[in-house]
């Protein structure tokens, strides 16, 4: 698995609050109960839990002198370490006003996991994708030229931030197999797709990349329900997090749904064509397009 060199903001915050859910539950106290000692306002304390906001260094050590951990604790070290980097901004939020939230948090996430397993069905997936094929994508999708750009140049940016960290996450990709065989960008170029798919067979290079392919003799399958990635992280007190795209859905264990996903991937991946004849199976294509 994967440690990611830098796992940024969201990722952060998420080992803050769930640090601070475990103090205050190990001291048998409600949030009201808590919120009232401090004389704080319940919505106060469930926006900090919650992630919702970032903690300062005062209110932090507030927090921590409450629960019993007195000034010169390693641990009060360590937790205003990890709060004081859980207020950064990631390079994600100069898209702010152009991106949607729940995305903008999923890069977050993402940038920060040990594990990123992507399931699509008509697509290469985006951390795979040549900024040639993003772009032939991304005019079908998004309405005008300075969105476009904003899309393809932050799909471009979320690859150079993973495959440039010095522990990258471990990436699991299964596609069907038509994502590989229609030709995107075949109007303008019938170029782009092969040229696409020798990047595949690059990536498949890289140890810590799986790319498998479920050929279309497979039949139906539950990938046909739409794409889907499931994020795990090194750090045990983050929890799964689970990515619908179609909906802009993010989904954070414990949930049903994370484990329900999870075992489709699995299920997903015996449908695949052997790891070791992916390579193969791509270069099939290839010649079929030339």
């Amino acid at each position: 698995m994967g440690v990611p060199s830098r796992p940024g903001p969201v990722v952060q915050r998420a080992v803050l609050t769930s640090e601070l859910q475990r103090l205050r539950q190990e001291n048998d106290t409600t949030q009201e109960q808590v919120a009232a000692a401090l004389d704080w306002s319940t919505s106060k304390l469930i926006r900090i839990e919650g992630g919702a906001v970032g903690v300062s260094t005062t209110d932090l050590h507030a927090l921590l002198r409450h629960y019993g951990i007195q000034d010169g604790d390693a641990q009060i070290a360590k937790l205003t370490e990890i709060a004081r980097d859980a207020r950064q901004r990631g390079w994600w939020a100069l898209y702010k006003n152009e991106l949607a939230p729940e995305y903008l948090r999923y890069i977050g996430y993402e940038n920060g996991a040990s594990i990123i397993r992507s399931f699509q069905p008509l697509l290469v997936p985006g951390l795979l994708q040549t900024e040639e094929y993003a772009n032939a994508v991304t005019v079908e999708f998004v309405p005008t030229l300075n969105q476009r750009d904003v899309v393809v140049e932050v799909r471009m940016r979320r690859q150079e931030e993973i495959f440039s960290q010095s522990g990258p996450p471990r990436i699991s990709m299964v596609v069907d197999e038509a994502a590989l065989r229609r030709r995107v960008g075949g109007q303008v170029d019938p170029g782009i797709m092969p040229r696409q798919l020798r990047h595949l067979l690059g990536m498949l290079e890289k140890p810590y990349v799986s790319i498998e392919v479920i050929p279309f003799s497979k039949g139906a399958h539950f990938g046909m329900g739409g794409e889907f990635t499931v994020l795990e992280f090194a750090d045990a007190r983050v929890n799964d997090v689970l990515y619908i795209e179609q909906t802009d859905v993010t989904v954070m264990d414990p949930d049903a749904r994370i484990t329900g996903y999870r075992a489709a991937y699995e299920n997903l991946r015996q449908l695949a064509v052997r790891p070791d004849e992916t390579g193969r199976f791509i270069e099939e294509i290839i010649a079929s397009m030339t």
